[in-house]
């Protein structure tokens, strides 16, 4: 029975009985005996009590739809409101339901666009800036030992510091662009790039372990990119913020799929900290090739535990991938730093939006 009539029909019956009562051998004397006046408070109190009840459990679904449609996150799809109630309300949830599912398809495409534009742009970037900056500064070095070779003695100090200069800006573009298009990914497949990553961030105050097994399912190209970026950000995230000098680099097969651990023993984040643009990022990214991300405290109750889990079957559909290895990254929670290009602590690196 819809809500309507259940409301109709409970006051239909009051308005039935209070009808009857009048008509009927019931009498109220004047003044009001103290008998009369007990009757007619108990079945008014009687009503009311019953019209409560009808109009709890009709509109309780409607808490229920309330409280889920505060708690819904596109990032964090599946959970849906449970439809129940009269009709009218069953339809408004199946209704919102739907629209959960129009709207969580919509961003997955809208992210997978938007990615794939950062990916082309990225790939992009590193090209000219190896191509066109580190060939000009290449020349430039040249151009400097001839001058060095021609020059005075008191002139020859000043440009050997040219020189050294220039070089360490020639470096620096390079692992801009390495970081910006992981080579090693394209050349030595997935486990040489994160042992080559882990390398990359083990410095006099971090130390990364890691454990890579072998025997991995076959994965995608889009599938390595995600884990490749999500183990970059999480080691970023950990040199910048955790204050952590020791991490742990995991990627082993699982009974469905693969998963990736990042572990560090640093101040983990707050019960209070909201998570932020870096995280939501990570969370895009894992929903496009199907895989869970979940961000804990440390087993012993210090440091961050980030840990992306993909299924065999995860389809990377609209992943972007316009050149494998050159995603874009994205940070966790609630520490994260910048999500593209992320570079180790020790690198100048951009400010994060977190922690």
């Amino acid at each position: 029975m819809s809500l309507f009539w259940r409301i109709f029909a409970l006051n239909a019956v009051g308005l039935i009985v209070a009808a009857a009562l009048l008509l009927g051998p019931v009498t109220v004397s004047t003044p009001v005996l103290p008998g009369e006046a007990l009757v007619v408070v108990a079945g008014l109190a009687a009503l009311l009590a019953v019209n409560a009840v009808v109009l709890r459990v009709g509109l309780a679904p409607l808490g229920r739809l309330g409280r889920a449609m505060a708690d819904a996150d596109l990032l964090r799809p599946g959970a849906r409101a449970v439809v129940a109630g009269p009709v009218e309300t069953a339809e408004l949830i199946t209704t919102y339901n739907a629209m959960l599912d129009r709207l969580e398809a919509e961003r997955a495409a809208s992210a997978a666009r938007a990615l794939s534009a950062q990916e082309r742009e990225r790939h992009r970037i590193a090209r000219e800036l190896h191509d066109e900056v580190g060939q000009t500064l290449t020349a430039v070095l040249l151009q400097l030992k001839r001058v060095a070779d021609h020059a005075t003695d008191d002139l020859r100090g000043e440009v050997g510091q040219a020189q050294e200069a220039t070089r360490a800006g020639l470096e620096e573009i390079r692992r801009i662009a390495r970081r910006l298009r992981p080579g090693v990914l394209d050349e030595l497949g997935l486990v040489s790039a994160l042992r080559s990553l882990a390398a990359e961030f083990t410095t006099h105050g971090l130390t990364v372990r890691h454990d890579l097994r072998a025997g991995l399912p076959p994965l995608t190209e889009e599938t390595e990119l995600v884990l490749y970026r999500v183990a970059q950000e999480a080691l970023t995230n950990t040199a910048r913020h955790a204050g952590a000098d020791r991490a742990e680099l995991r990627l082993s097969p699982v009974s469905d799929g693969v998963e990736l651990l990042v572990r560090d023993n640093g101040s983990g984040p707050g019960p209070a900290t909201a998570e932020g643009a870096g995280i939501r990022g990570m969370r895009e990214r894992a929903l496009l090739i199907g895989a869970t991300l979940t961000l804990t405290s440390g087993t012993d109750g210090g440091g961050t535990d980030v840990r992306l889990r993909i299924g065999t079957r995860a389809e990377a559909g609209s992943a972007p991938h316009p050149a494998r290895g050159t995603g874009s990254g994205a940070d966790r929670d609630p520490r994260a730093g910048v999500g593209e290009g992320a570079a180790p602590a020790h690198r100048s690196p951009t400010p994060g939006n977190h922690r």
